[in-house]
């Protein structure tokens, strides 16, 4: 299973790693728990981390490829530009895509596996 969402929910991204951990799956997920890509990348120059953020894009789709379904981390029904790129990248090569949030619920919905 491969997390995606944006790095602004490091904290749900630690709870969703570690019961899915614990449901026996394999997790893939963002490069660090700890920053925020924003916060990690901040001293670099415009051009680098533009160049920075590429390349971490372009090994999390390699992640989503390795990955059976992806768990959309959606705090608050929030889902970014990047994150809905990830979602239809994973949806056309046929991955299963959850949401540890449904929007359009009165009350979260998880991850069957939760």
């Amino acid at each position: 299973m491969c997390l995606c969402g944006s790095t602004r929910f490091l904290e749900a991204f630690d709870a969703a790693s570690l019961r899915e951990t614990l449901a026996g799956n394999v997790v893939l997920s963002v490069g660090s728990h700890r920053t925020p890509d924003a916060e990690a990348f901040a001293h670099l120059a415009e051009a680098e981390r533009v160049k920075v953020f590429s390349q971490l894009a372009e090994l999390h789709r390699h992640k989503i490829k390795l990955a059976d379904e992806i768990l959309v981390i959606n705090v608050g029904g929030y889902i970014g530009e990047t994150t809905r790129s990830e979602i239809e990248f994973a949806r056309s090569l046929g991955k299963l895509v959850c949401y540890s949030e449904d929007p359009a619920l009165p009350t979260p919905r998880v991850h069957a596996n939760l």
